[in-house]
């Protein structure tokens, strides 16, 4: 199996490595996707579209490939896999009580989906925020305390 060079995120840390051979057997069904839509796969501007697409669902998954117990930047790991927001959370939150054993850990996600956006410009601004909390952030006091302070910083 012929690899390339590994995608990197923002702080050059390797995400996952790229595989030509998955790429070409998944650019083959997404031109079988655009045929099915109704379009012609080899007019200019499509051609490359197939292969853009493979390559994008590849760093787009590329979550399932790395350990998040090695990664301290641990949301890009989960986040990169098929999956829901209320997930997300909870495995972030485990990740991190388990690796470091902290006595608590609060994890709040707010986040904005493309499945929302894309259904159209009513939906441009829709924001879905989820929490979870461990240990000392179960004690009512604590988790306030936290939610107060985050959300004090969201307003600057």
């Amino acid at each position: 199996m012929k690899q390339s060079p590994t995608f990197h995120n923002s702080n050059l840390m390797p995400v996952a490595t790229y595989n030509e051979v998955l790429s070409l057997d998944l650019a083959a069904y997404y031109g079988e996707i655009l045929e099915k839509l109704g379009e012609d796969t080899t007019r200019e501007g499509l051609v490359k579209t197939p292969e853009r697409v493979a390559k994008a669902m590849q760093f787009l998954t590329s979550g399932y490939h790395l350990d998040p117990a090695k990664i301290l930047r641990v949301v890009d790991v989960f986040a990169r896999r098929l999956q829901v927001q209320e997930r997300l959370t909870d495995q972030i939150l485990h990740c991190i009580q388990d690796t470091l054993n902290p006595l608590g850990v609060a994890v709040v996600i707010e986040a904005s989906h493309m499945c929302m956006i894309m259904r159209g410009v009513q939906k441009q601004n829709s924001v879905t925020t989820t929490s979870a909390f461990t240990g000392a952030f179960k004690e009512q006091e604590t988790r306030n305390e936290f939610l107060h302070l985050i959300a004090a910083n969201l307003i600057k």
